[in-house]
């Protein structure tokens, strides 16, 4: 996968602001990359300035050492910054923090690129920004909360790529829905997985489980990470793993609509990866232990294994199987969740790109070969996390 990222950087032109923007791109989100390398070259520039930028706006969010004071206005503008090449902010940790610091080459390679391009951009870093600094001054109470702000830090970089690949005349694309179900999917896996990481942020914890779920099992969010909670954890952690499945039958009925073969790749490896971590978190404690024990085996596996709409059905079937197979009947959302899953493998046996050899019932998969953090880490950088 390296050596195709690097064939295809060949291509950059040699000028700074461009060789900064995809060192980023693939220093940090290697598998990002790979992904925008195989979109032309106009389109690629496009998502990968619009990757830069959203991942700016999530350093700035995400630093909790930042006065809310100071953090909301700067969201709230960020979509007049982008424009400024002078514009500068210290803030986020690690190569975080270089883009943030560097971000004139940035604000550089967006000037350059053409209008229809520019004014996606700025509308998408606009409403995420806007979005951000709402729940930066509310907390997340209610499901209704939850998903209205995993729609602006995920559904609308869905919606943004949506729209870029409109932009540049790309043609059979499903409707936009489609890609902001498949983010706010991905983005609620990933929350879900980043549980012990944000309510360990210091100077004061990130907590974006919402809670409506939470209180039901707990006082206090960060009350589950404690080992004398961990029966009443694991009945939350459920809770939240069976409300991000309800997204997944969507993402499943209308990607056979996506038709260009980079561009399928990307989004079958993101359902791949968001149903495989939330079957590997479901009843499992170490969510909120944060220890890795299990092999990061399984990444190249998934890389291989979504090459074709029937491998994604095949590799989304197993994972779901595994889920199933860990309910627990004493669970109190038992029920809920067995509906669901049985739901979603009912959408995939119907689906009639499932007619290959051996079918769905010849498939099995052993739960030991999950890592617990390749999927995310490798499909796309934290993003709240997400």
């Amino acid at each position: 996968m390296n050596m195709l990222v690097r064939n295809a950087e060949k291509q950059i032109p040699p000028v700074p602001h461009w060789r900064f923007c995809y060192t980023s791109i693939r220093k940090d989100f290697v598998f990002g990359a790979f992904l925008i390398h195989q979109l032309d070259l106009d389109l690629r520039n496009a998502v990968c300035i619009l990757s830069l930028f959203l991942h700016a706006l999530d350093t700035i969010e995400d630093d909790t050492s930042i006065a809310t004071e100071v953090k909301v206005p700067i969201l709230m503008a960020f979509h007049r910054h982008i424009y400024d090449r002078e514009w500068q902010f210290a803030c986020g940790t690690k190569n975080y923090r270089v883009i943030i610091n560097k971000f004139h080459h940035v604000s550089t390679a967006f000037m350059e690129l053409g209008r229809s391009y520019q004014e996606v951009i700025e509308d998408v870093t606009m409403r995420m920004g806007a979005g951000m600094a709402k729940f930066i001054c509310k907390e997340i109470e209610t499901i209704d909360d939850y998903d209205e702000y995993c729609y602006y830090v995920a559904g609308l970089v869905g919606s943004g790529s949506s729209r870029l690949f409109h932009a540049s005349g790309m043609e059979d694309l499903p409707p936009c829905t489609f890609f902001e179900t498949t983010c706010i999917f991905v983005q609620k896996a990933d929350i879900i997985l980043d549980y012990l990481e944000d309510i360990n942020e210091t100077p004061k914890p990130r907590m974006f489980w919402p809670r409506q779920i939470w209180s039901k099992y707990a006082d206090r969010l960060e009350d589950l990470k404690y080992e004398k909670n961990s029966f009443q954890a694991l009945h939350c952690l459920n809770d939240m793993v069976t409300n991000a499945l309800i997204h997944a039958e969507d993402c499943l009925k209308h990607i056979s609509a996506v038709r260009d073969p980079g561009l399928f790749r990307g989004y079958a490896l993101a359902q791949a990866g968001a149903i495989g971590t939330l079957a590997l978190c479901y009843n499992n404690i170490q969510v909120f232990r944060g220890v890795e024990t299990l092999t990061r085996g399984l990444a190249p596996e998934l890389i291989e294994g979504t090459k074709t709409i029937s491998d994604l059905y095949r590799v989304f079937y197993k994972f779901t199987c595994i889920l199933k197979s860990k309910i627990d009947d004493s669970d109190p959302n038992a029920t809920k969740t067995k509906d669901r899953v049985e739901a979603i493998l009912k959408t995939l046996q119907g689906l009639q790109n499932l007619k290959t050899e051996g079918g769905l019932a010849s498939l099995s998969c052993p739960p030991t070969i999950f890592s617990f953090q390749c999927f995310t880490n490798l499909l796309f950088p934290p993003v709240h996390s997400a």
